[in-house]
């Protein structure tokens, strides 16, 4: 067997593809700087797992990845955590992740601050899902995941806002309101949109691009083959700052 077949068998085996072969155009050299780069991650997987004692089967790390409070951390099957995420997993549930979950690079978990203080909630993530580049996961009021979520670049999630009832007295000395996010099975978060706290996201929903989801319920009809309707969702802001939908079919 030649050293891409070899590399081939090990991609297949962390479950991302059905399928999987080298394109032809890759040389030699190619594979083989690919084949060292999965071993370093291979590597770092192996140190990660002897701190996270929760974690199942094969787990791939790549550089510059922080993981504080590890054995708060509980994976399933083939995690691929890529280079820079950042991953405070210090939380009252801790972070539950399920099958074949991507990390994508430079997101950042985070349900606690860095002092040990009002200790947030965590995240829990189904099978088959991924949070993509960049993106901020905020879950101190606690974020709920399902399986099959394709959680796009740069998407923000915050599971708590600020309390500001009070004009006579600074903002920041008000304290915060936590409420829960849910997001349903089968969904697709667009890229740059911010999802607010108490949110749920309904089943088979799409959250469109820079959509900003504060009180939200999407729930797209969805057919075997085809996409039935499209939504547009038009934002309207009363005087007491609620926020209002109109939905376009």
């Amino acid at each position: 067997m030649t050293i891409a077949k070899i590399i081939e068998s090990i991609v297949l085996r962390i479950g991302k593809h059905n399928s999987y072969s080298f394109n032809q155009g890759m040389n030699s050299r190619e594979i083989m700087a690919f084949g060292l780069h999965l071993t370093s991650w291979f590597i770092r997987g192996i140190s990660l797992k002897l701190r996270a004692k929760h974690t199942k089967g094969l787990v791939l790390v790549g550089s510059q990845v922080k993981i504080r409070y590890a054995n708060n951390l509980r994976a399933g099957r083939n995690l691929i955590i890529e280079d820079g995420v950042e991953v405070m997993a210090l939380s009252k549930n801790g972070i539950s992740l399920g099958d074949n979950v991507t990390l994508g690079a430079m997101s950042t978990i985070k349900p606690s601050n860095y002092y040990g203080h009002n200790i947030g909630i965590g995240l829990t993530m189904g099978n088959n899902s991924n949070i993509g580049r960049y993106s901020y996961i905020g879950c101190s009021g606690g974020i709920n995941i399902g399986s099959n979520v394709m959680i796009s670049p740069r998407v923000s999630m915050y599971a708590e806002n600020h309390v500001f009832d009070n004009i006579h007295i600074p903002m920041k000395q008000q304290g915060v309101e936590r409420k829960e996010i849910n997001i349903l099975d089968n969904c697709w978060i667009a890229g740059n949109s911010v999802i607010l706290a108490g949110v749920t996201i309904g089943e088979g929903s799409i959250v469109a691009q820079d959509q900003l989801s504060q009180r939200m319920f999407l729930h797209i009809a969805l057919s075997q083959d085809h996409l039935q309707k499209l939504f547009r969702i038009e934002k309207t802001y009363n005087k007491e700052h609620i926020i209002e939908f109109t939905i376009h079919t």
